[in-house]
């Protein structure tokens, strides 16, 4: 038996053992029993009663809130959709680049007061971009930075895999001569607090910190403080410590500082290539072929 949990529903119109649920709860310890694979996040109490399970397959591209202490511990294959994001997750950096170096805020106030206000303002051109994490959305903004005639320079967790259009360097060198670091990387215990207050000092006055992955790599009071005290130019989050980002943050009223709800990749081509994941895993997995996108548990990712 398949499960798939949530409001999101693939069409699997072709199989016929497959049962669709909004959550957990209610649902009979019969069927628990008898499950072979999950579409969906699986609890650890749930997880520990299904003595059939072979297969999670989580529908994000992150896996950090999947990895249960049973998950970590069972022999259950867990798959992401990592990946079907990454488009449009470069594009938001590219995004957010683009209106921190040109002060788009001020634009957008003038147009709100009806005032023509002109100003000199950046171009990135000729900047050098760090990117921290160069999974699927890290190459892809790199690709797309490259014809925006920035440098490209990064880091990754397996230093010297092959990274088209990227120069791959130490920590260090990314902090010191990035004029944007934009954070890619999972959230895992060795990249969680990875910026503090440290990393920000090591940083350009003029640079600015975009993150669009996940929340909680960089440090919030670390960051506030850099951004308070100019240590840095300005920031572009999409990803936050605490989320929803409470009403009273700090970083709503920052005016260097651009938040967005975390829905950079939050676009119809996601969710299309979401479902094209899940559609060809449960093919193989039906056909005991080797599924994609498998998470190396120890790795978080």
């Amino acid at each position: 038996m398949i499960v798939v949990i949530g409001k999101h529903r693939p069409d699997l119109a072709e199989l016929t053992d497959v049962v669709f649920v909004d959550g957990w709860s209610g649902i009979p310890d019969d069927v628990v029993a008898s499950m072979e694979a999950v579409i969906g996040r699986v609890p650890g109490d749930v997880l520990a009663r299904a003595a059939k399970l072979r297969w999670v397959h989580s529908p994000a591209a992150g896996v950090d809130a999947d990895l249960s202490p049973e998950m970590l511990a069972s022999d259950v294959v867990l798959t992401s959709s990592v990946g079907n994001g990454a488009i449009p997750l470069a594009e938001h950096a590219m995004l957010l680049m683009l209106m921190l170096n040109r002060d788009v805020p001020r634009w957008m106030r003038a147009q709100a007061e009806h005032r023509w206000d002109r100003f000199t303002h950046g171009e990135l051109a000729g900047l050098t971009l760090g990117i921290y994490g160069l999974g699927n959305s890290g190459l892809d903004l790199a690709r797309k930075a490259e014809a925006f005639h920035l440098r490209v320079i990064g880091v990754r967790r397996r230093a010297g895999e092959p990274s088209p259009h990227v120069e791959q360097v130490d920590f260090g060198t990314l902090l010191e001569q990035s004029d944007f670091v934009v954070v890619t990387a999972p959230s895992t215990p060795q990249t969680l607090g990875r910026f503090g207050a440290p990393e920000f000092a090591r940083m350009k006055r003029s640079a600015y910190f975009i993150c669009i992955s996940r929340g909680g790599i960089a440090d919030d009071d670390a960051l506030l403080n850099a951004l308070r005290s100019g240590q840095i130019a300005g920031a572009g989050l999409d990803a936050h410590g605490v989320e929803p980002l409470p009403p009273q943050s700090a970083f709503w009223d920052l005016p260097n500082v651009i938040v967005t709800p975390h829905n950079g990749a939050t676009s119809t081509g996601t969710a299309r290539r979401g479902e094209q994941i899940v559609r060809e895993n449960l093919r193989r997995f039906l056909s005991g072929q080797e599924l994609l996108n498998v998470v190396d548990k120890a790795a978080g990712y």
